[in-house]
């Protein structure tokens, strides 16, 4: 397979694209889906294997792959593997493991107790989500009084400059999405903690999510279709490292 180590400089990692060229989907983010998707079927058919693996996956949520031993063979890098095996996708597997990991976990304890709803949710990013949250919690009130220590959330995520601090504060702002059942689309988040690994792309993701929370739609998730959501928020004549990531327009 290769690697970060031996692909050429010219290559470019899975999930990026050349100018003027949508992205499509990392593996990290199609493992991710593909994991979650299984899991969270038979978790809300209250299946009691489900329910034993995400029990045992919340206790990963917050830290990096392979540092618990307990959840070597869970935690959607098994569906990684399977992705990888062919060997002809240059990627940098240290970091899709990371980000699939970081993004099953937490996506475990997201979904911890509620069986009458998705919380991955195609479509529902990062700053929609936090967004979504903000007005909620806001009430009636005008979109010049939402609740700025929500806000400061989703910049500290921006601001981090480590996966383990990234990993911190992204389990702070799911906790609080949890207990107002607002969704996320984690395939797309672990496609976003990959590139953000690299140096070269974390710009680039910090842009997204920056972008994802000021065109989100500004009506709660009441307001919005719950599932097959397509949304409009979305400016199609971004430049060129702006364009869709193969998960559907930001919102």
């Amino acid at each position: 397979m290769t690697t970060t180590d031996q692909r050429p400089e010219s290559a470019r990692p899975a999930g990026s694209a050349p100018p003027g060229r949508d992205r499509s989907p990392c593996p990290a983010g199609q493992a991710t889906a593909r994991c979650i998707l299984r899991l969270q079927r038979l978790y809300r058919q209250d299946n009691p294997a489900a329910v034993a693996n995400l029990a045992r996956l919340r206790r990963g949520a917050g830290r990096t792959a392979h540092t618990v031993q307990d959840h070597w063979g869970l935690g959607g890098l098994e569906e990684l593997a399977d992705i990888l095996a062919d060997g002809r996708t240059p990627v940098r597997r240290a970091h899709a493991e990371e980000a699939v990991y970081l993004a099953v976990t937490l996506w475990a304890l997201h979904q911890q107790s509620i069986r009458d709803g998705d919380m991955h949710r195609p479509r529902w990013t990062l700053g929609r989500a936090v967004r979504t949250l903000m007005q909620e919690k806001n009430g009636s009130g005008p979109d010049d009084e939402l609740n700025d220590p929500l806000r400061k959330r989703l910049v500290r995520v921006g601001t981090a400059e480590s996966i383990e601090s990234i990993a911190v504060r992204l389990r702070e702002i799911v906790l609080l999405l949890r207990n107002a059942q607002v969704p996320l689309d984690y395939g797309r988040l672990a496609d976003q903690l990959y590139r953000w690994q690299s140096r070269t792309e974390r710009a680039a993701v910090r842009r997204e999510w920056g972008r994802e929370f000021h065109l989100a739609p500004r009506t709660g998730k009441s307001a919005s279709p719950s599932e097959g959501d397509t949304g409009d928020a979305v400016d199609l004549s971004l430049g060129p490292d702006e364009e869709d990531d193969g998960y559907g327009p930001g919102e």
